[in-house]
């Protein structure tokens, strides 16, 4: 029995029967044009699947829970400017129900609990209207600019258990992409605080305490937080606030500083009105060094205190919920996530050591026991022959055992589940890992992955467009986006993703000289741009620079054989391939890798197969 979680949207028309007692063929026929104009449309813009059709209803499931109440509200502002001025006896209306569960599924179908309370959930909906159940409420957070108004608990129709609903309240316009803000709801970003320690080898610190004061602040629902990734591109940049708050389009911007000495620490805050530059709240905390996750707590509170936002129950209760109650490990956490940032085999070696001191320091640190989860599924795609897909595994499920409200470990698990051939279990554990956090890199990229190895490009190619969204400066996934767009027949956007790759490895390269992979992702999109030349330039410089490393030596060898240069292509090929644990999963990379497809009537190509041959 197939299982697995999924965001499930019911919808209905309002007064079916009396809209086609009055107007039988002029109902039928604008139903067809609602659901084919909107309905279907939006769905699929959503990454949504439609189920099935229900005479004047519909039941599409989401793989992300954010997407699914994004889609709906589009859906009923969409159909609330076509009514205009249509008479209330003529109006097709919708009422919209959403529950988030665990669904069976038997082929194109779904069932269980969850579908169940969606219908339900549909059928209490104000006209125009949207009902989610708590499940939705929690998981979309502040995550889109919507208001919800908590009905309580409601006794719906053969559900055996009381379901608390809340409304979406849709009284503002909402925009295609969902970007529009609510006024009513303060937006704020978290610029990187500064490092005043005097020693650039504290920046990991002030930059941790950023970290976890956006993630304390995303945790209100009742506040619009622009997401790390985003604030991170101001680091370093001397800049104006009010400028920063139109280019964001906030109303508000927290900035500070640490100074962090021996056993002491200093954090300095200041809430800033993007509008006029009116400061309205600073605080300086002097404090020892284990007070740290009270100072993050107390901003957290001012903040929520100087912009007059409610703090739900729920929420007051994770954001002082303390990762690890050992600041040592706490230190060594931050160093690692700095270290996996860099993004590179040597960096991810160090930070895999910095979390797993975390762990030795505190056994059931949740977040460290992830780190190493991510560390490992980053370096396992780099040959490191001593770590193991059960390793992984056991990692990322001791991760998920401890928090399982951990996106990274979840999309750790889904890495490795799919290395496995377990790709419905991998899918799941992508989208819990969206679903809980959808700026997730980790899950965006690694779902990518799967679903281009599953043959879903048009799935894949939404991910790593995602990914490559999330982190502006990672060049690997607009890299895996131009081969997917490629395969999609899309040969201009392929180049396009290719160009954005091209100028994103050359920034790695200058940052990173010693690592070969941007040069490599270099030689390659310059093929597809048609650059033979500069193409090769690329190519013989990441093997300068990395002449006996696995991969790049089988990168090389795609390269070449895209050239035309089958030879020298064939040899890197057997180099690379010389021993049978060269590559993860290696025979089914050379059988089904495209690049070699130059290579395959070659009678020496064969003989490397048949030579070398056997699974890692």
């Amino acid at each position: 029995m197939e299982r697995r979680l999924t965001a499930i949207l019911a919808a209905d028309v309002v007064g079916y029967s009396r809209l086609m007692s009055v107007d039988e063929a002029g109902t039928l026929a604008a139903l067809k044009q609602i659901r084919s104009d909107v309905l279907e449309a939006k769905i699929a813009q959503h990454q949504g699947r439609i189920v099935k059709l229900t005479g004047d209803g519909i039941l599409a499931e989401f793989p992300s829970v954010v997407n699914a109440v994004a889609c709906a509200a589009e859906i009923q502002q969409n159909l609330r400017k076509r009514l205009g001025e249509t008479s209330p006896d003529r109006r097709v209306e919708f009422r919209v129900g959403i529950d988030l569960a665990d669904v069976i599924v038997e082929g194109a179908d779904i069932y269980g609990d969850g579908v169940n309370v969606a219908v339900r959930l549909e059928g209490i909906a104000e006209p125009s209207g949207i009902c989610v159940s708590q499940s939705v409420r929690e998981h979309v957070g502040n995550r889109l600019p919507l208001e919800f108004e908590d009905r309580g608990e409601q006794n719906l129709k053969n559900i055996d258990r009381p379901i608390r609903v809340y409304n979406v309240l849709l009284e503002e316009p909402v925009d295609a992409g969902m970007s529009s803000k609510i006024e009513s709801r303060p937006s704020i970003a978290v610029l990187p605080f500064t490092n005043m320690s005097g020693d650039p080898e504290q920046e990991y610190f002030s930059d941790g305490i950023t970290e976890d004061i956006i993630t304390d602040l995303s945790k209100v629902s009742a506040l619009f937080v622009v997401a790390r990734h985003t604030a991170f591109t101001y680091k370093g940049k001397a800049i104006k606030v009010e400028q920063v708050g139109r280019e964001l389009g906030v109303n508000y911007i927290l900035e500070g500083s640490v100074r962090k000495a021996a056993t002491r620490v200093r954090v300095s805050g200041q809430l800033i009105s993007a509008r006029n530059g009116d400061h309205l709240w600073a605080e300086r905390f002097d404090r020892d060094l284990t007070d740290i996750f009270t100072i993050q707590d107390e901003i957290t509170h001012a903040i929520v205190e100087q912009l007059k936002v409610k703090l739900l129950s729920m929420e007051k209760k994770s954001i002082e919920q303390n990762p690890t109650d050992n600041i040592e490990a706490y230190t060594y956490y931050l160093r690692g996530r700095q270290f996996l940032r860099r993004g590179s085999k040597a960096y991810y070696q160090l930070a895999r050591q910095m979390f797993a001191k975390a762990v030795e320091l505190d056994p059931v640190y949740a977040r460290a026991y992830a780190g190493i989860a991510d560390c490992d599924s980053f370096l396992f795609q780099q040959t490191v022959s001593d770590i193991t897909v059960d390793s992984i595994l056991a990692t990322s499920s001791k991760a998920i055992a401890l928090d399982d409200t951990l996106a990274e470990a979840h999309a750790s698990q889904g890495f490795a589940l799919q290395l496995s051939r377990r790709s419905d279990e991998a899918v799941a554990e992508f989208e819990k890992a969206i679903a809980l956090d959808p700026n997730s890199f980790e899950a965006h990229y690694f779902y990518g992955r799967a679903s281009f190895e599953q043959g879903k490009h048009e799935r894949a190619a939404v991910q790593f467009e995602r990914a490559g969204e999330i982190n502006k400066d990672d060049y690997q996934p607009l890299l895996l986006l131009s081969l997917t767009l490629r395969s999609l027949g899309r040969d201009q956007d392929a180049k396009d993703a290719a160009r954005e790759t091209l100028e994103r490895a050359e920034r790695e390269l200058v940052r990173h000289p010693e690592d070969p992979r941007p040069a490599s992702a270099g030689g390659s999109v310059l093929i597809d741009l048609g650059d033979a030349e500069r193409a090769r330039e690329w190519i013989a410089r990441s093997l300068a620079i990395a002449p006996d490393d696995i991969l790049t030596q089988y990168n090389a060898a795609c390269a070449y054989s895209r050239l035309g240069d089958a030879d020298v292509a064939l040899n890197l090929l057997e180099r690379a391939l010389r021993s049978r644990a060269s590559l993860p999963n290696w025979r089914q990379w050379v059988e089904h890798d495209p690049d070699l497809n130059p290579l395959r009537g070659d009678q020496r190509f064969q003989k490397i197969i048949d030579t070398i041959g056997g699974q890692p």
